[in-house]
């Protein structure tokens, strides 16, 4: 039956289908094989049904975030972000700012997909005019995406990882807070000195004047932005902290940007749609529409979880895995677990969720389980060349696929763990 699932995912990746294909198809499969060990129908559905229980929260949070991100882009908030930070660019250290960029977005909407698709394509076109090597942005691009689908407090994946472990999610990014500054700051050094010795030419882009045809770039527009972040720090919970985010914006679109009342409606279902065919080439998008499918993918990886944990399909596995961590530790066989599940599944929410119903029984500590899916199967997933994870965000960019090779951060995080962990059984 696994067989199968994957021999299914493998052909929608090949044949450019989508995956929720893959993951109807699987979740057919696996019924099948809960009734041949001999449960009834009910009890399958039953199980299905328990098994996206575990993630009630995060679909109603998927809501929150169709609509904030947006009202971000309504209001202009990402278009202000953008223009006060390309100020700060110099063609020398261009990957640098690229890499911090995307990490700055994808920390404030907490979508790597998202972040691909706008300040990536930034990044991607002022690349495009002052030469510089696409491969070192896609990597740039690409790495900084997922700093913030990894530790962000409005990602999905945190907010999933959260949910699966039973513990906060701001417990969980202090954790990952610690495991990920030498990553970061020596990702930062790589992309200096790789732009400064690459010699990059060129003049920087100006993008003020092509935001200001559709948005009024007050510093106003930056207060949602403000409110988020504020309010992670004093570790409000999520949901309320994106319901004020909303709040905040909506008068910004109203009063500020001149959005007509009747359009909000269209807008938070629809998403953004600017009049300007370069500005909607960077910033259009979001909307409770943007998180249908990322919805549909989560839940039907949450019911593969209630099947699994039944009919003992993965319990083979799990032997193999705990006799691995004995040997290894708890990090070293969660990352190597995460390594093939992202393998296996393509995307990033099966992913996580394969390796936690493989992994939960070798690490009693939920904060150590919750960091140690954040290190391994959440920064995985976009290495896989045929995930969906690495994948679109690439392609959204206008990216190589090749950019994988230079996603620094996404390496050094696991690598940087690893050395910790074998440092610890040295002493």
């Amino acid at each position: 039956m696994l067989s199968l699932f994957c021999g299914g995912l493998l052909a929608c990746i090949l044949f450019d289908i989508s995956i929720l294909y893959a993951l109807g198809a699987g979740l057919i499969l696996f019924f099948l094989y809960g009734k041949w060990k001999g449960f009834s129908w009910k009890e399958l559905a039953g199980m299905a049904l328990s098994g996206v229980k575990t993630v009630k929260n995060i679909l109603m949070t998927f809501v929150l975030i169709g609509m904030l991100t947006a009202l971000w882009r309504d209001a202009g908030t990402i278009s202000v972000i953008v223009c006060y930070a390309i100020q700060l660019i110099r063609p020398s250290i261009f990957l640098l700012m690229a890499f911090l960029l995307n990490c700055l977005i994808s920390f404030l909407t907490g979508t790597a997909f998202g972040t691909a698709a706008t300040m990536g394509v930034i990044c991607s076109t002022m690349a495009a005019t002052m030469g510089v090597n696409p491969v070192l942005v896609g990597g740039a691009v690409l790495a900084g995406a997922y700093f913030g689908d990894r530790c962000s407090p409005v990602s999905t994946s945190a907010l999933l990882v959260s949910e699966l472990t039973g513990t906060s999610i701001f417990c969980n990014i202090r954790n990952m807070v610690r495991t990920a500054a030498v990553p970061f700051v020596v990702s930062c050094m790589l992309y200096l000195v790789v732009g400064l010795l690459s010699g990059n030419g060129g003049e920087v882009p100006e993008l003020s004047s092509i935001f200001a045809r559709e948005f009024v770039l007050s510093w106003v527009a930056l207060l949602p932005a403000i409110a988020i972040l504020l309010l992670s720090l004093f570790r409000v919970k999520v949901k309320i902290a994106m319901a004020v985010s909303i709040l905040v914006a909506l008068p910004i679109s109203l009063l500020v940007q001149q959005t007509p009342v009747s359009d909000l409606p269209r807008l938070l279902v629809m998403g953004f749609q600017a009049a300007d065919s370069e500005v909607a080439a960077m910033v259009n998008g979001g909307g409770i529409i943007s998180m249908v499918r990322v919805s549909a993918i989560v839940s039907l990886s949450s019911s593969y979880s209630g099947i699994f944990k039944k009919t003992g399909l993965l319990d083979g596995a799990k032997k193999v895995i705990g006799s691995l961590a004995d040997r290894v530790g708890p990090y070293t066989a969660t990352l190597c677990t995460a390594t093939l599940a992202n393998m296996i599944a393509c995307n990033q929410t099966l992913g996580i969720m394969l390796t936690h119903q493989l992994c939960r029984d070798i690490q009693d500590d939920p904060e150590a389980m919750a960091l140690n899916l954040e290190d391994s199967a959440v920064v995985v997933a976009p290495l896989v060349p045929w995930s969906i994870a690495g994948a679109v965000s690439l392609s959204a960019a206008g990216a190589p696929m090749t950019g994988i090779v230079a996603a620094w951060y996404l390496y050094l995080l696991p690598l940087w763990r690893l050395t910790i962990c074998a440092a610890k059984k040295r002493k």
